[in-house]
């Protein structure tokens, strides 16, 4: 069965070079485009996304917002956010938005179609070191600890923490396995047990309320 995918981008020739990559692929089909926010979400209404391809900057309702009533709708599409190097802050609030990655908007080829598939699978595109560094960055913009985020770490297990932590740090599933001495089959078990609790969607979102809960510290927060 293909992948749908909703397009949404205020540039038609973006959108025509992507979707002419994406329908050529034998496991892709391009569901839907929209030219801005609102298009997207009407869209949305009537078509069946697996996948939001996003760009940030757009007129009447942005990348951000859009994000942020798709992943609040429930079990909606996931969002694979385009954003550039320079507009950091973008794809930080993105993260914190609920997309599950964001990508260069010039990204050769095979690096979107590969985003698409990790995304669709439940993975996150964003590599847990890209992540750290927008959040050392953004350290200052974290709220302190709510009662709420408490109760949620105090509903881990003492592994789940541990688990939780190693995520935060950018290790991979085999890496935490060596690291705990367990096979990467219970990591994983570990890993969705962990998202699952905090009702987040992926370990990019995992590693954000990682740091926002002070379970591990910020470079830019001491």
């Amino acid at each position: 069965m293909s992948i749908q995918i909703l397009l949404v981008d205020d540039q038609e020739l973006v959108r025509a070079g992507f979707k002419m990559v994406l329908d050529a692929q034998p496991d892709m089909r391009v569901v839907g485009e929209a030219a801005d926010g609102i298009a997207a979400l009407e869209s949305l209404r009537s078509v069946r996304a697996d996948v939001v391809v996003m760009d940030v900057r757009m007129p009447k309702l942005d990348g951000i917002e859009t994000t942020r009533r798709i992943c609040q709708a429930g079990d909606r599409p996931r969002v694979l956010m385009l954003t550039t190097f320079d507009l950091d802050e973008y794809a930080y609030a993105a993260l914190k938005a609920g997309a599950s990655g964001f990508l260069l908007k010039d990204v050769p080829p095979e690096e979107l179609l590969f985003g698409i598939r990790s995304v669709h699978s439940g993975d996150a595109v964003v590599a847990p070191s890209v992540t750290r560094r927008l959040i050392d960055r953004f350290a200052p913009m974290f709220p302190t600890t709510d009662d709420r985020s408490s109760a949620e770490l105090a509903g881990l297990t003492g592994r789940e923490r541990e688990v939780l932590v190693l995520i935060a740090q950018g290790l991979s599933n085999a890496e935490i396995a060596d690291r705990l001495f367990v096979s990467e089959a219970t990591v994983k078990t570990h890993v969705g047990r962990v998202l699952a609790k905090l009702g987040l969607r992926d370990r990019v979102q995992a590693v954000v309320f990682a740091y926002e809960t002070g379970l591990v510290k910020a470079r830019g927060g001491g």
